[in-house]
């Protein structure tokens, strides 16, 4: 029997204090330049993932509030239908990168150095609950098509396509809500070396320029300024 509660208790993932990025508004940033998250929930069989672009509304509650829609046919939003919600964690992922030891000048002097991977994340905890209304889908979709389209040349908007194709579209989906009460983030970014090393770091991902390098060169760089541990 599935167990309707989002008050169960909850382990959190492995967080050195250095590694820890508390504020808000930069979690709220990756969240928003990174949607699609992996979200997970306790079903009856056990746990389960799906892949879901979700839409942070920033102002409502004080964390935020994130929505997003899956198909009719997932079974997710009947496993989750239950008054209190189920605890869900929604997880978005950042940019990440290989980093080898080759960057760190101290390597030449001590051989003291092995590979890691840099990255960021952030866990947002909250509990689920299902939304099957039309007009909350509508508003749901536009505000998230409305995000995603900015930067094209001609928006793409909910109006510009047949209006009884748009009312089969919106009964194939049925909304999610998840209001987060507790907010993760984890920037693995080169913090706990000296600060030789993750200028070598910072201008290994620059030269090697690919994926996420560049991204992750900046948040290295910005770890150097501010927030380096010995």
């Amino acid at each position: 029997m599935l167990h309707c509660s989002a008050t169960r208790s909850h382990t959190a993932m492995y967080l050195p204090a250095h590694f820890s990025e508390t504020r808000t508004e930069v979690l709220h940033a990756l969240m928003r330049a990174r949607p699609l998250a992996a979200l997970v929930t306790l079903a009856a069989g056990g746990l389960d993932a799906n892949h879901i672009p979700l839409h942070l509304s920033p102002q409502d509650g004080p964390l935020g509030t994130l929505r997003g829609h899956v198909a009719r046919a997932n079974p997710l939003w009947r496993e989750c239908e239950c008054t209190s919600g189920v605890a869900a964690l929604a997880i978005f992922h950042g940019p990440d990168a290989y980093i080898t030891p080759g960057w760190y000048p101290t390597k030449a002097h001590t051989g003291k150095a092995v590979p890691t991977w840099n990255y960021a994340v952030v866990h947002a905890h909250g509990a689920l609950h299902v939304v099957d209304d039309r007009v909350w889908l509508r508003a749901h979709l536009a505000a998230l098509t409305a995000q995603h389209e900015a930067a094209s040349a001609q928006p793409w908007q909910i109006e510009d396509a047949p209006a009884d194709y748009i009312e089969k579209m919106l009964g194939a989906v049925v909304g999610i809500e998840i209001t987060i009460t507790r907010l993760t983030g984890k920037w693995k970014t080169s913090q706990n070396q000296v600060p030789e090393n993750q200028a070598g770091v910072a201008h290994g991902l620059r030269e090697r320029a690919r994926d996420h390098d560049l991204a992750m060169a900046a948040l290295v760089e910005e770890a150097a300024r501010g927030r380096v541990v010995r």
